[in-house]
């Protein structure tokens, strides 16, 4: 997921009753914060959004009581906008909930394709923005952030996983495997694949794996023969990539027709591969990859918006959509728990500079756990204020281990100790 850079459709927005389903508008108590919420509901990268009428629905009903701050009392409207997977789409979608919908706070969720788009247009607006599910090197490299310096960002916050914590589950999974120690990297040529190129494969390096890089390529590729022949040739018993999902699944199907999959004893993927559905849509050629999560139904986390457990999250969707819980939901949801803590901790939620430096120090329990702004991420030695690093934690989508036909096996802890292990690593049998 490291490419840089009322709910729309085509950048249109959706009239009539859609609308009135998908933007609530309480009562007013006194004045009206609009939050403004964009992900990818549909497009290459749709899996992500999958979860999202579910999520939205939760913090809806949370907000219906309003907010009391500073002696006033505001209603809530959360305003939805799909991102189509693109770029272009984010940054007009965007702007329109900026310019259009006049709102007070921006959040933004899955991939550089919608939130950095999303995240430069509140930053060049001044309006406060927080997102996540980007990996955090490439939301801040990918948006003109520069190693050593400062962050050149006053209204944009993330928190999310980055490169260590790739590092630290990758490190902490492959030697439950015994391997040659080659990897295979299929890096594409993006912020996402420059990022992980750049900072992943030197640590890899570090700790003794040879690694086996073709070059990037581009999203959209439909003939890796050359690649699939350099891997097999090297003998690469370790695969790892960072594609959109369109392109893994072209990737994995020729890997398979040629020969590379009878190599590979880890297949390890990142940005595709984080749902059933990306996962199940493979085949029997899925059973067996390595992935990570950021995070599941097992984790010891509630929600201080909704008050839901991470479990009860899970159930709830499972139960309501008839579809086997989704990693997104916990991203999404805590979006709107830091996004009431910060509100309620600016006295002023109307001030979108009081709320974008609020930011700055917030510390705030959620569903994926504790965020603390004041405990920022640092890059070559400076601290980068805007960003909290999260855990990404590791495991095996396995078939026969729960109700489901596929399902995820954490198999690692390293980067948060809180998740419960479930089992370990298994050679990928393909």
């Amino acid at each position: 997921m490291l490419k840089g850079t009322g709910l729309v459709l085509g950048g249109l927005a959706v009239p009539g009753v859609l609308e009135s389903c998908l933007t609530s508008s309480p009562s007013t108590p006194s004045e009206t914060i609009k939050i403004g919420y964009v992900s990818p509901i549909t497009g290459a990268t749709s899996g992500f959004g999958e979860p999202d009428p579910y999520v939205i629905g939760l913090a809806r009903k949370a907000f219906q009581s309003g907010l009391s701050i500073g002696g006033t009392s505001y209603s809530v409207e959360i305003v939805t906008r799909d991102s189509q997977s693109t770029p272009s789409v984010s940054a007009q979608v965007a702007s329109d909930l900026i310019s259009g919908q006049k709102v007070d706070l921006m959040l933004a969720t899955s991939t550089p394709e919608t939130v950095n788009p999303v995240s430069d247009a509140a930053e060049a607006a001044g309006v406060p923005c927080i997102s996540t599910v980007v990996p955090w090197e490439a939301w801040y490299l990918g948006r003109g952030g520069q190693i050593g310096k400062p962050s050149p960002f006053k209204f944009t916050y993330h928190y999310c996983f980055g490169v260590e914590q790739f590092f630290l589950a990758y490190t902490h999974l492959w030697p439950q495997v015994p391997t040659n120690k080659k990897v295979g990297v299929m890096y594409p040529n993006d912020a996402d694949g420059n990022a992980i190129r750049g900072a992943l494969e030197p640590l890899l390096k570090g700790a003794g794996y040879t690694i086996v890089d073709p070059g990037p390529y581009e999203d959209g590729t439909n003939d890796y023969s050359a690649q699939i022949a350099k891997f097999i040739r090297e003998d690469c018993q370790i695969f790892n990539t960072f594609p959109i999902p369109p392109d893994f699944a072209t990737f994995w199907n020729q890997a398979k027709q040629q020969g590379y999959t009878s190599h590979v004893k880890i297949g390890q993927i990142a940005k595709t591969g984080l749902f059933p559905s990306q996962v199940s849509s493979l085949g029997a050629i899925g059973n067996g990859l390595a992935s990570g999560v950021y995070w599941a139904p097992t984790w010891p986390y509630k929600s201080t918006l909704t008050g839901v457990t991470c479990k009860q999250l899970a159930d709830g969707y499972e139960s309501a959509s008839g579809k086997q819980w989704n990693q997104q939901l916990g991203a999404s949801l805590s979006l709107f728990d830091v996004a009431a803590a910060v509100l309620k901790a600016s006295g002023d939620p109307k001030n979108k500079t009081k709320v974008a430096d609020t930011m700055k120090t917030l510390s705030v329990d959620t569903i994926v756990g504790h965020l603390d702004w004041s405990k920022a991420a640092s890059l070559a030695g400076v601290t980068i204020g805007n960003v909290v690093s999260t855990p990404i934690i590791g495991g095996q989508w396995k078939s026969g281990v729960s109700k489901w036909p596929i399902d995820f096996v954490i198999c690692e802890n390293s980067a948060d100790t809180n998740v419960p292990i479930a089992g370990t690593l298994q050679p990928y049998q393909g």
